[in-house]
């Protein structure tokens, strides 16, 4: 009697192990099929790839007055989803809106210049980076002399112009270190440096590598310490969080074609 009691104590604890909820650490982790699978299946089924882009950054995006875009990390997104058997389909966004759409869904990937911060670190997870990048300035050539060696100090003096396009960290660099020079908002990133040729400003601080490219199309300005920036970035693809299948993805993509030439060839094409 005392052993089938024992026995019966037994299968009543199992039934209520059975019954009880999942452990907090689980909760906490659920499996990626939880959330909806992962973009790594469900971009094969359906043969998209939704794709954010400013359109505004050459030489990484560009929208052409058709509605294509071109640029070095729009051909990386026609690679990656031709890898995934899939299709891209460019989604336009904005600097200030680009890492709340992917974190809301309206893409699965942000590419185009896209600068790996703390802040949309926070909204989003970045792949493996795809070159390193930094604050440098771009003035008229004829004004080289003006700005010195191009430090912060030699630009930061009343009566210097120094535009900037809003959203991004173009603008957050400016506002934190531009305190004496006239600081002006220019909306269209595609025209901004027009105005510098213009003479409506005078200094623009942006990515080295857009003021390498920027000099190249207008031989009237000149990319000061584009060696030295400012700052240290690094440039990847915003990508969803949690989704840690598609990321390891994109993270294996982009370390390929930066070691086996492809990215290279992308970037020669526009840069030299």
């Amino acid at each position: 009697m005392k052993g089938a009691a024992t026995l019966s104590a037994l299968v009543c604890l199992l039934a209520v192990t059975a019954a009880a909820p999942a452990a907090p650490d689980a909760a906490r982790h659920p499996k990626p099929a939880d959330k909806g699978g992962s973009l790594l299946d469900s971009v094969p089924r359906k043969g998209v790839l939704r794709v954010c882009t400013t359109g505004d950054y050459r030489p990484f995006t560009h929208r052409e007055a058709d509605g294509t875009y071109s640029g070095i990390d729009v051909k990386m997104a026609k690679d990656l989803a031709k890898s995934l058997d899939a299709r891209p389909k460019f989604v336009a966004t904005t600097w200030k809106e680009l890492a709340d759409d992917v974190a809301d869904g309206r893409c699965d990937t942000a590419v185009g210049g896209v600068s790996i911060t703390l802040p949309r670190a926070r909204k989003v997870a970045f792949s493996e980076p795809t070159r390193k990048d930094g604050k440098t300035p771009i003035v008229r050539c004829a004004d080289k002399e003006r700005f010195g060696d191009g430090w912060l100090a030699d630009i930061d003096k009343p009566g210097t112009k120094v535009i900037v396009n809003p959203g991004g960290t173009n603008e957050q660099f400016a506002r934190t270190h531009i305190k004496r020079a006239t600081l002006t908002l220019h909306p269209d990133n595609t025209t901004i440096f027009k105005e510098i040729v213009d003479g409506r400003a005078d200094v623009m601080m942006t990515d080295a590598s857009e003021t390498r490219y920027q000099s190249t199309i207008h031989p009237e300005l000149c990319a000061l310490h584009p060696d030295k920036p400012f700052t240290f970035a690094e440039k990847a693809y915003a990508l969803p969080r949690g989704d840690a299948q598609f990321k390891e993805y994109v993270d294996q993509f982009v370390h390929l074609a930066t070691h086996d030439g492809t990215y290279a060839a992308y970037e020669d094409e526009w840069m030299k």
